[in-house]
């Protein structure tokens, strides 16, 4: 696990947490939203329309009316990343980080208007008579680039399991834990049962879960996110304030956070608001694409709801329910995770700058030249659980750990243990004081409400609708990457094998599963990019042509 975690790291540090990569993708975004002549501010409100039926014939060829089809979307990015990874990303970047998202969010607008109507465009009918759509149809049929397409496809198969499986099941398995004590095993067995019950009988059942789901738990997560925010009102103001303070000068130490700078801010806001909305991820087109229209500019106006709803409203509230609360800075009794638990020598505290100044650069987007932080290497001693050498720091979750604790099958460990490469051997625990991030960050930020304790419920329930939801959606679009590349037979083996990885996905190690998410999404979405963006005139084609005849296709008779 140690070896694949370093793997995933080395491969994360050269795309998604490298500066290119944000920028690539904010740089497409941009460039569309300036060549369509800014989509998202001129035809929001006709999006908004063309959903509620007001422009739309039900006869029209398709699967899906526009309202499931946008539920479906919606539910494969209404998940962990607006729970868990929110406060993923504040807790790596601090309050700055969600202007990033916000700014992620608001080009994603454009980019996804144009991935879905250039999707819908180039659908296919498979074998079953069902739409079959996505990037790689647009890549193949009209850029006759069948060597991308296959690549995209590929990795769409990967990122299944680094956005919409993996990452699902191991956060509600994680919440249903903390929340109930709930065996993550048991979990995984239970909604494995269920999630093979609806993907297995295809796209028209999954849309109407969805519609049917989508609605009520975000009204849910709403009312208690509300609850939260108005307890803390008096902190809205700051809260904002330091997110557009720390926009271009990164985020300041506070508590037991350590700050970040603005590389790290904007790396992990961009990538994190990528996870959330998946605008350029080229994922939603595949559910977009089977929606009923005669034309595919009403299904790209619909679309570009998505990010609006997904990050510029449900990612603000959890983001203002975090910062208000102030949870994000405050040290919570915890187990360690290994991958993240780092012993280093030396004593350091977060109350002295120049320790913070350099613990920050050492847990930078990479360790800096001369790094002035050694990893420890050797024995240390401990009694009854506690570490009684002075000289050693341990670093859990980006922060200094406190009342550290090492234990041995479960009991309070007597002895001298000897320390590799920062790491206590693996038949080791340890637990004790540091940040938290993801659903239990959020959880605690719940608990900060007019419901108290019983606020992390609220967050819980949501999960599991939300992450369950979003599994079901995404095996959807493995199961189009598999018609494409393999065919219509292979579809069933690809829903067991899917079912059975989210089983295991609620006994793996929650950093472990990020580290993968953070890699597959960006594989996922490069060809994507390049994708549309060699499509640029025949987008604009498209869309001009549709604006010129006013949309008369896809008006109601």
């Amino acid at each position: 696990m140690q070896a694949l975690g370093d793997f995933l790291d080395w491969l994360d540090s050269l795309l998604g947490s490298a500066l290119w990569f944000p920028i690539v993708l904010l740089a497409v975004g941009v460039w569309f939203t300036i060549y369509l002549g800014f989509p998202q501010i001129r035809y929001f409100v006709r999006g908004w329309r063309i959903l509620l039926g007001k422009e739309s014939r039900s006869d029209a060829e398709g699967d899906t009316t526009h309202f499931q089809a946008l539920s479906t979307a919606l539910s494969g990015t209404v998940g962990t990343g607006n729970i868990g990874g929110v406060a993923f990303a504040l807790f790596l970047g601090g309050p700055a980080a969600l202007f990033w998202m916000w700014a992620t969010a608001f080009i994603g607008m454009t980019t996804k208007f144009v991935e879905v109507t250039l999707s819908h465009k180039y659908r296919v009918k498979d074998d079953k008579g069902e739409m079959a759509g996505g990037p790689m149809y647009y890549m193949e049929r009209k850029l006759n680039m069948k060597w991308l397409a296959v690549i995209f496809a590929v990795a769409t198969i990967f990122s299944t399991l680094g956005s919409g499986n993996l990452p699902q099941s191991n956060n509600v398995a994680q919440g249903l834990e903390a929340s109930f004590s709930i065996p993550p095993w048991a979990t995984g067995l239970v909604l494995s049962g269920f999630l093979a019950l609806i993907i297995l009988g295809g796209i028209k059942r999954i849309a109407n879960f969805a519609s049917r789901v989508v609605p009520f738990m975000a009204a849910v997560y709403l009312v208690g996110a509300v609850a939260v925010i108005a307890m803390n009102l008096d902190q809205i103001g700051p809260s904002f304030m330091a997110i557009f303070s720390s926009i271009f000068s990164g985020s300041a130490a506070v508590g037991g956070f350590l700050g970040a700078s603005i590389a790290y801010a904007f790396t992990k806001g961009v990538g994190r608001g990528l996870f959330s909305n998946e605008a350029g991820q080229g994922s939603a087109p595949i559910a977009h694409a089977s929606a009923k229209a005669d034309d595919p500019v009403p299904e790209g106006l619909v679309s570009l709801l998505e990010p609006f709803i997904d990050t510029l409203v449900i990612c603000t509230i959890t983001g203002l329910v975090i910062l208000s609360s102030g949870v994000w800075t405050e040290k919570f009794e915890n187990n360690f995770e290994r991958l993240s638990t780092e012993f280093i020598a030396g004593t350091y505290s977060d109350s002295n700058p120049q320790h913070v100044e350099q613990l920050r650069a050492h847990m930078g987007l990479s360790p800096p030249t001369g790094d002035s932080i050694s990893t420890y290497e050797g024995p240390i001693s401990v009694t009854d659980g506690v570490i009684q050498d002075s000289d050693i720091t341990v670093i859990h979750h980006r922060s200094i750990a406190e009342d550290v604790r090492v234990s041995l099958r479960g009991e309070p460990y007597t002895g001298v243990v000897e320390v590799a490469n920062g790491m206590l051997p693996v038949e080791y625990s340890v637990s004790g004081k540091s940040l938290i991030h993801s659903v239990a960050l959020t959880a605690e930020a719940f608990k900060r409400g007019f419901f108290g304790d019983f606020g992390q419920y609220t967050v819980t329930i949501t999960l599991v609708l939300f992450a369950f939801t979003t599994a079901v959606t995404w095996s959807y679009y493995g199961d189009r990457a598999i018609v494409y590349l393999f065919g219509v037979k292979y579809v069933f083996a690809y829903r067991l094998a899917y079912t059975v990885i989210f089983f295991l996905g609620t006994i793996l190690e929650t950093s472990l599963v990020w580290k993968f998410s953070a890699v597959t999404l960006v594989l996922m979405a490069l060809p994507n990019l390049v994708g549309i963006t060699l499509l640029s005139r025949d987008m604009k084609q498209t869309t001009r042509e549709f604006f010129r005849t006013g949309g008369e296709k896809d008006k109601a008779a």
